[in-house]
């Protein structure tokens, strides 16, 4: 039986997703973030690192959501939302299945951390840190997101989903990063296809399944 070390409100929700998609049967066990927004220190029992999404199944444990979303349709489903090699779809699905992490999240990440300095430090140092992360979104992180979302909304002009016409892994991969910007500032009314790419996503069965069997889901803003 494979189980789920689910941590609240995090890039778990993506393995319940695969799971569900894949139709097989799996184990919740389920973990709350402290105060702090951080995991608990239950995790890193189960993974060194401490961090979540990670996975048993028998005497196998694996980490990182990408590792994880392969691994499930390799095995499990014998290549199942992963475009044959050598194609354009597999191609453009192996990009952007590391784009996700790789490229976009760590500036979402970078605006959540400036974005909330203000409120964690001492308040006689506040005007001094709102200075430092206005200036960061300014002159650094708004430009490059933007020009990143501008990027996906270009891609999404030509197919319905990031690999090509069929919905694929990277869609579950790519969800986290676009959900967390939709949720923090919106997409806009210059982003018609992420908008409609999220609606095509909400719709689908598995992801509702998820949802409910997940729990409650709001991304950290």
């Amino acid at each position: 039986m494979i189980v789920v070390h689910h941590l609240n409100n995090s890039r778990s929700q993506r393995i319940l997703w695969m799971l569900e998609e894949l139709g097989l049967d799996y184990e919740i066990k389920r973990y709350e973030r402290e105060p702090s927004m951080m995991a608990p220190a239950s995790l890193r029992a189960v993974h060194p690192l401490g961090k979540s999404p990670v996975i048993s199944d028998g005497d196998k444990t694996l980490a990182e959501s990408g590792a994880i979303l392969e691994y499930l349709s390799l095995t499990y489903g014998g290549g199942r939302f992963t475009p044959a090699a050598g194609t354009p779809e597999w191609l453009r699905y192996t990009y952007f299945m590391h784009y996700a992490e790789g490229s976009l999240m760590p500036l979402l990440f970078m605006k959540l951390v400036f974005g909330r300095l203000p409120t964690r430090v001492p308040i006689f140092m506040r005007p001094v840190a709102r200075a430092i992360a206005s200036g960061a979104d300014k002159t650094l992180l708004g430009p490059q997101i933007a020009n990143h979302f501008a990027f996906l909304e270009g891609e999404l002009a030509q197919r319905d989903w990031f690999a090509g016409n069929e919905f694929t892994a990277a869609d579950i991969q790519m969800s986290f990063p676009i959900e967390a910007a939709a949720a923090r500032a919106g997409l806009g009314e210059r982003m018609p296809k992420l908008q409609a790419y999220l609606g095509r996503i909400h719709a689908r069965p598995a992801y509702k399944r998820a949802l409910e069997k997940g729990g409650a889901f709001e991304l950290l803003k």
